[in-house]
């Protein structure tokens, strides 16, 4: 029967989904452990500047150009050279992998294994799911994640956490609104701690992200 694709992307996206999410913070442990994140306004403050000036921005605009691709292959290996730093390249990579495999084993997709941003609007393309309602799920998802990373390693409790997330989702709808209208030249970022710290994070000890 004729669907809009809402319920694909829940569980695509969810934290059950087997990506390997929870595994991954993006940097945020070592800017927490480096004492520049102390609270959830710091953590709010961090995670509108990577959705804003980086990852975020630029994760939309890449899933957009290959929903829109024939043949995503040379937005993904554009993807791969983006990546600032080596642990910043697995995040997406092995998420982005598990995802292909994943749903191609359950929605009999042949997708190869792909970046995340990238797997995620081939498969829509596939399912013909629509790119708006796409970006819209994959950016909150994306904050949720950072935002559940962020009470793994910091003094956050549940309803601060699912605070940050409400503030952070009119922001996610017009990032979203954006990459709609964007292409590959409007890609760049400007948020530098927060890749710092993705880079600084490859030495720290002890920590329990992977990033």
């Amino acid at each position: 029967m004729p669907t809009d694709g809402l319920l694909t992307l829940m569980q695509w996206l969810s934290p059950g989904f087997p990506l390997g999410t929870f595994s991954y913070s993006h940097g945020l442990e070592n800017a927490v452990a480096e004492g520049r994140i102390k609270d959830a306004n710091g953590l709010r403050d961090w995670l509108v500047t990577v959705l804003s000036n980086g990852t975020g921005r630029n994760d939309a605009i890449l899933l957009a150009e290959s929903w829109r691709a024939d043949d995503p292959s040379d937005v993904d290996a554009l993807a791969r050279a983006l990546a600032p730093s080596r642990e910043r390249l697995l995040e997406t990579t092995a998420q982005g992998e598990a995802f292909c495999a994943t749903v191609n084993a359950v929605w009999g997709m042949d997708l190869p294994p792909l970046c995340l941003p990238i797997a995620v609007g081939a498969a829509a393309r596939q399912q013909g799911i629509a790119l708006d309602r796409t970006l819209q799920a994959y950016l909150h998802a994306f904050a949720a994640g950072l935002v559940s990373a962020g009470q793994r390693c910091m003094a956050l409790g549940q309803t601060e956490a699912q605070k940050i997330v409400a503030e952070v989702a009119p922001l996610c709808l017009s990032l979203a609104e954006d990459a709609l209208t964007q292409t590959l030249d409007d890609l760049g970022g400007s948020a530098f701690l927060a890749e710092i710290a993705a880079m600084r994070h490859e030495t720290l000890q002890p920590r329990i992200f992977r990033s």
